[in-house]
């Protein structure tokens, strides 16, 4: 095997590596809460948020089921954990 022939063997197994992990990423989009937005919650499932060490305004995510049995994914803003902690 030539040098041209390694580089565009690596070259295209680099790009099957990318495309593996842009395909591994389906997590659904949340739907953003906007003021008002009924959320009708039977169940909270679960309650994220990125971590961080500053007070700041940050986008969290809460999965639910509603009063229907559908699970649904909305995005709020808040101000950070780290805000209550401050002094």
């Amino acid at each position: 095997m030539n040098t041209s022939a390694l580089v565009a063997a690596a070259t295209l197994l680099g790009l099957i590596g990318i495309t593996g992990v842009a395909q591994a990423d389906d997590t659904p989009e949340s739907t953003p809460y906007h003021y008002g937005m009924p959320l009708e919650i039977k169940k909270v499932l679960s309650l994220t948020e990125p971590s961080t060490p500053y007070c700041e305004v940050i986008t969290a995510r809460m999965v639910y089921v509603d009063k229907a049995g559908q699970t649904r994914d909305v995005s709020y803003r808040k101000l950070s954990d780290a805000c209550t902690s401050e002094s």
